[in-house]
C-alpha cells in the first residue's frame, strides 16, 4: 500500500464497520488462545489491530515494507519495525502467534513470506491470516491496493500447507455483502473503502455482524481467513 492508501486506513480504521468487524474477529481469536504471549502483526500499516493485542495483554511488535505506516504506528505508542516480510529480521522461533491480516496479496513470492511466518512462530504457535478471495472480484480496487492476486479457498490452503503449517480452521469472511461487493466493484475506479454516512455504516456493520451466528462460512465471500499452527 503507498501512503495515500495508508493514511486512508488510518483514518478510517476506528470507525468503519469493515475494520470494526475485523478488529472483533481477532479479539475473538485471542480470547479463544487465551493466554497472552508475544505476537507479530506483520503488514500492520499504522498498528490499528495491533492495538487489539495490547488490550487483551500481549507483547506485540508490528511491521511493515512502509516508512509511512511504521511512523503511525509508533505514534500510536506501538513498538514497530521496517521489515520485509519475505526476509524478517526476527529470529526463529520468536513468537505464539503471527497475523498478516491483507498482507500476503500484496507479495510477489507470497510462498517466501509464508514460509517466514512459519519460521518466526513457536512450535505449536499460531498463524492467523486473511486474504481477498476469487479473482472475479479483481477490479480497481485491488489494483489501487497493490494487489498481486486474489486467492480460492485451495490456493490459501497450499500456500499455507506448502509453509509446514497445519490449518486448523479455513472460512470466508464477508459472505453477506459479497453482491454489494461485486457490484460496487464492477464500477470501481480506485479502493473503495469510504468514510461512510452514520446510518450506512450501521446497518454493514449489522449485516456483516450476523455471520458470527449464521452457517455461512463455507459460501463463497469476499475474504478468506484461515488459522493454522506450527508443528
Amino acid at each position: 500500500m503507498d501512503a495515500t492508501e495508508i493514511q486512508r486506513a488510518v483514518e478510517l480504521e476506528d470507525r468503519h464497520w469493515w475494520y470494526r468487524e475485523r478488529r472483533a474477529i481477532l479479539a475473538r481469536e485471542l480470547r479463544r488462545i487465551g493466554r497472552p504471549g508475544r505476537a507479530l502483526d506483520v503488514g500492520a500499516a499504522g498498528g490499528g489491530n495491533t492495538r487489539v493485542f495490547r488490550r487483551y495483554g500481549w507483547s506485540a511488535l508490528a511491521t511493515d515494507y512502509s516508512d509511512t505506516a511504521v511512523a503511525y504506528a509508533r505514534q500510536r505508542g506501538l513498538e514497530a519495525i521496517k521489515a520485509d516480510l519475505r526476509c524478517l529480521p526476527l529470529d526463529d522461533a520468536e513468537f505464539d502467534l503471527v497475523t498478516a491480516l491483507d498482507v500476503l496479496e500484496h507479495i510477489d513470492d507470497d510462498k517466501a513470506a509464508a514460509a517466514e511466518i512459519a519460521r518466526v512462530l513457536k512450535p505449536g504457535g499460531t498463524a492467523f491470516v486473511a486474504v481477498p478471495c476469487d479473482m472475479r472480484l479483481w477490479s480497481a480496487h485491488d489494483v489501487a491496493l497493490g494487489h498481486h492476486r486474489r486467492y480460492t479457498r485451495e490456493e490459501l490452503r497450499l500456500l499455507i500447507e506448502g509453509a509446514g503449517l497445519v490449518i486448523e480452521r479455513l472460512w470466508s469472511w464477508n459472505v453477506l455483502l459479497r453482491p454489494v461487493a461485486a457490484i460496487r466493484r464492477r464500477k470501481a475506479t480506485g479502493c473503495d473503502l469510504e468514510e461512510l454516512p452514520g446510518p450506512v455504516n450501521l446497518a454493514l456493520s449489522a449485516v456483516v455482524m450476523a455471520e458470527r451466528f449464521l452457517p455461512v462460512s463455507s459460501l463463497p465471500g469476499v475474504s478468506l481467513m484461515a488459522r493454522a499452527r506450527r508443528r
